[in-house]
């Protein structure tokens, strides 16, 4: 038999810790469980530290990919701990185990920053907050809500679902933006080409010609004059002021002031709003589904949501919340989302299933930005195809003309 020191939490989170004399680490886990406490770590107290040590940093040699943490690490870490807690894994040799695979430089070092946190007697949540630069509120408030409830593995499990909900439709989005995106790039890249370098050519062409030019020629010559000489200038001046409306953007007046905008454009107005309201549903079904109450999971979203307009809309409902009153009631009076959703929210409200209609109304809001972009894309290729016609046709006239003049003249 071998002693091993265990640290355990109850259902109501409270910590506990002691020795149990064991034939093995499994045996420790399965009477720790067997009394309803959330298994934290299990070590041999017979192993030395330095031996401890040592076996780590023997399973640690790992070559580290990228040093930055992408959003694709994260799920796949919250996938992995979940399947493994699901197992019956205490929290620390999970973290052991995960730690020998993430690719990611930084997340291996969280990763073990948490191990000795939690060590030190911290809860699983504690020890991401102390990591919020990675870990968002979403994460530590549903760690927290598991470990409270005893039912981390499948809080975990939830979260883990919705990032990969959240990255696969983030990816729909990038895929659908690069095409257009690449065309407008050549387009304008190739506009650039004719007016620095066929243009000039035709000019000093024009130059041996004792003829007054064409009024739309001498136009094409002066704006490819000017691009030539003041390029890097405007080059320059297009880079800071990007850079200072950046700069306004992130003060909250300016942000205030440019959503604003997005939300007034036509067409696109639309689209922007229905973007913010797919992160809120998303957000508030995870929430929901997971056990949070309806004015914490709002509390949440509020500061997650990452649009300052719906964090205020959002505030306003949660004050109304707090009062007593449904939460369909302050949706309808911000005017910011439509009838269907007041409505199905106020069904799920009185049904008790607010995070099914969440989640409903989630599926609706990407499929709707989803075909947005799809048709977007599908005439934005033709609209570029004209525009670039039209303009090539315009340069391609401007320096003909005078060549047609000439031949007119010498006839």
């Amino acid at each position: 038999m071998s002693r091993f020191f265990y640290i355990a939490r109850d259902k109501f989170g409270e910590k506990s810790s002691g020795l149990e004399e064991a034939g093995t680490q499994d045996e420790v886990v399965s009477r720790l469980q067997a009394k309803d406490l959330v298994v934290i770590s299990v070590i041999s107290a017979d192993k030395s530290a330095i031996g401890l040590k040592a076996d780590i940093a023997s399973k640690t040699k790992l070559t580290r990919k990228h040093l930055g943490v992408s959003g694709d690490d994260l799920v796949l870490f919250c996938r992995q701990l979940s399947t493994l807690l699901s197992a019956g894994v205490t929290i620390l040799k999970s973290l052991e185990i995960i730690s020998q695979q993430v690719s990611s430089f930084r997340l291996f070092n969280i990763i073990k920053s948490m191990q000795k946190s939690m060590e030190a007697g911290l809860s699983f949540h504690e020890a991401l907050a102390k990591h919020p630069a990675v870990f968002s509120d979403l994460w530590i408030n549903l760690a927290e809500s598991g470990e409270a409830s005893g039912n981390l593995a499948m809080i975990l499990s939830r979260l883990a679902t919705y990032l990969e909900r959240n990255a696969a439709f983030k990816r729909k989005i990038i895929s659908a933006v690069i095409y257009p995106a690449l065309l407008f790039i050549v387009g304008i890249g190739a506009l650039l080409f004719l007016t620095i370098k066929i243009v000039p050519t035709f000019a000093d062409l024009f130059k041996g010609f004792n003829v007054q030019l064409p009024f739309l020629t001498v136009v094409l010559i002066t704006v490819s004059d000017f691009i030539r000489k003041a390029f890097i200038l405007v080059l320059f001046a297009i880079i800071i002021g990007f850079f200072a409306i950046k700069k306004y953007i992130s003060t909250k007046e300016g942000k205030r002031k440019y959503e604003k905008l997005q939300f007034g454009l036509p067409v696109f107005g639309e689209f922007f709003r229905v973007l913010v309201m797919e992160r809120f549903t998303s957000e508030m079904s995870t929430l929901v589904e997971s056990g949070i109450p309806i004015l914490y999971s709002l509390e949440i979203t509020e500061h997650s949501v990452g649009n300052l307009t719906m964090a205020e809309i959002i505030r306003n409902i949660k004050d109304n919340v707090r009062e007593g009153k449904p939460l369909s009631i302050p949706m309808e009076k911000s005017g910011f989302f439509e009838p269907m959703a007041v409505q199905m929210v106020a069904i799920g409200e009185e049904i008790g299933e607010l995070s099914s209609m969440f989640k409903k109304l989630n599926g609706f809001y990407q499929e709707y930005v989803e075909t947005f972009l799809v048709r977007f894309t599908a005439l934005f290729e033709p609209f570029m195809l004209i525009f670039m016609g039209l303009i090539i046709g315009v340069l391609v006239i401007g320096m003909f003309l005078p060549i047609f003049q000439i031949s007119q003249i010498g006839g």
